[in-house]
């Protein structure tokens, strides 16, 4: 057994693994040389390829095996330690990583969320926050200014992601539809409708709220993955014909997978018609899922006749395509954000808007309830969030970016990132063997296949939609999409090549059958012509893998 020491001795040596409370050149000199340390480590990392180190995958076994010893180490073994958990991480914002909708946060972001990290508020009370609440008050008044809201009126707060911005757009329309249902619970049925191509999410904060899932009713979309309103219009009459309540419509400005924006205007028409038509006491919930289409809000006030950015006329068209409908923000009730998708900040950094401040009044509670907490300080978000303790990472890292990049800075980085997926569908069109699906789409993101020397490409997409007699072929494609996809991931992992997402279901055709795609995000500010030429490069490098392999396959039958 080990000689025992009094802990007072072991107290001091752990007091120099904390920040200093008081300023000490010394120790603090100290905490940034231990940053840059391990920063140089990261570099160490570095290479050419779109990944971190070496290649290798996750020891879950071995990982819990692991327990905790008696003895702590030094910083100076627990930093190379620390490291070595990337190898083998993607690099977001390499020019070959185009892997869904994760960009490469900005310096100024990594800086807002180091500060709170360092003096951990809770946004919970300007009393625990300080001036950490107050950067979330102006960067929700910057962000509703954005979108259209009257920041005089709106409110909005930081929450864990843009699943918790949807949590609190229906929470709030439930409460709405269903007054007293958070003191006495759901007593009755009450619906989300949404589009087919509307987020997962959307079940899960059905299934959270006791809603269940079964309650959240899917509308078609059209070709273009938006709603298709002719659909949503005989689910509204049917919802509200059989008396239920409509805890909230979802619109989803910007999908996952295409990028479909729904038509939010029409949608707001629609619900003002059918509110007056049958007499509802309020209007439903119009909720604005755009925690990726949010950002194209910067093209609100741009000239885009004039294009003193100098975009590309395809260019200019998509991003004048998109402005046009996401211009309509102002008219939800509440709009989902994620700074941490198209604002460029680290993970989590989600806003949820209000465009009426009011409405978190519905989802309050009492401050007996709470008897040890706001004693002072005279802005207290927590007596309405879910979460009691709420880090100020996300709101420092999204006022940082509003700050350091403006609406031009963000213009720059999305129409590069459009410009440079318009360049890859000229790549992908210009092939016989590829074939972009959401052509009708005008963000960043790209869907394609890829098809055998024998299919006719020009009316292959049509046939897989709709023809039933089709649907074997259907199938052999979906898996041909899938064995290059695998032969490309697997390279990337490699630390070659280029690292591209796989979708099972981009949608459905005519008969429920699910459509693969391949699938190219661009976010990355250092993509350029070259790199979307290399795209195409892998993938038909590995068309033509597969093929050989399906070439052996046959000559051996």
């Amino acid at each position: 057994m080990s000689e025992s020491v009094p802990y007072q001795q072991l107290l001091e040596s752990l007091r120099q693994a904390f920040p200093q409370p008081v300023s000490d050149p010394v120790h603090d000199g100290y905490v940034v040389f231990s940053m840059l340390r391990a920063l140089d480590q990261v570099d160490a990392l570095k290479s050419q390829a779109p990944i971190l180190g070496t290649p290798c995958e996750p020891d879950y076994a071995k990982a819990r095996r692991e327990r905790i010893d008696v003895e702590g180490r030094t910083l100076e073994a627990v930093i190379p330690e620390l490291v070595s958990y990337l190898q083998g991480m993607f690099i977001w914002g390499h020019p070959r990583s185009q892997i869904n909708v994760v960009p490469n946060p900005t310096l100024a972001s990594v800086i807002g969320t180091l500060l709170p990290l360092l003096y951990n508020p809770n946004l919970c009370s300007d009393e625990s926050a300080r001036r950490f609440a107050e950067a979330e008050v102006r960067a929700s008044a910057m962000t509703a200014d954005l979108v259209g809201y009257d920041p005089s009126q709106a409110g909005g707060l930081f929450t864990f992601g843009g699943t918790g911005t949807l949590l609190y757009g229906v929470k709030v329309g439930l409460e709405k539809a269903l007054p007293g249902a958070g003191q006495h619970g759901v007593r009755e049925d009450a619906v989300i409708v949404a589009s087919e191509q509307s987020h997962y999410s959307c079940l899960n904060v059905a299934n959270w709220l006791g809603l269940g899932q079964q309650n959240v009713i899917r509308v078609g979309s059209n070709l273009d993955n938006s709603i298709r309103l002719a659909d949503l219009e005989q689910a509204l009459r049917g919802i509200l014909s059989e008396g239920r309540k409509i805890a909230a419509i979802v619109a989803t400005m910007g999908t996952t997978d295409a990028f479909g924006i729904d038509d939010l205007r029409a949608i707001d028409a629609l619900r003002r018609s059918l509110a007056a038509e049958f007499s509802l006491p309020q209007l439903p919930h119009l909720h604005a899922d755009a925690v990726i289409g949010w950002a194209w809000s910067v093209f609100n006030d741009y000239d885009f006749e004039e294009n003193p950015l100098a975009f590309r006329g395809r260019t200019v068209r998509s991003l004048a395509s998109a402005q046009h409908d996401i211009g309509h923000l102002r008219l939800a009730d509440s709009v989902g954000i994620d700074f941490h998708k198209t604002g460029y900040a680290p993970y989590s950094s989600s806003l949820v808007l209000f465009r009426d401040y009011q409405d978190f009044s519905l989802i309050a509670r009492s401050r007996e309830t709470m008897p040890y907490l706001y004693q002072s300080g005279e802005h207290h978000p927590g007596m309405y969030t879910l979460e009691t303790t709420r880090s100020g990472c996300g709101a420092m890292a999204a006022l940082a970016n509003l700050l350091l990049l403006g609406k031009t800075g963000y213009r720059v980085l999305l129409g590069h990132a459009v410009e440079m997926a318009e360049v890859l569908r000229e790549r992908v069109e210009s092939h016989p063997n590829l074939s972009v699906l959401n052509g009708e789409n005008v963000g960043p993101v790209t869907l394609f296949r890829a098809y055998p020397d024998c299919v006719d490409t020009f009316n292959v997409k049509q046939r897989e939609r709709s023809d039933r007699q089709y649907r074997t072929q259907l199938v052999a494609h979906n898996d041909y999409n899938r064995r290059i996809y695998q032969r490309v991931h697997a390279e990337a992992l490699g630390g070659h090549g280029v690292t591209l997402s796989l979708t099972d279901c981009y949608r459905q055709n005519d008969f429920g059958d699910p459509i693969v795609a391949l699938k190219s995000y661009v976010l990355s500010p250092f993509a350029d012509e070259s790199r979307m030429a290399s795209v195409v490069k892998h993938v038909l490098a590995a068309r033509e893998a597969v093929d050989a392999e399906d070439d052996v396959a046959a000559r051996a039958k």
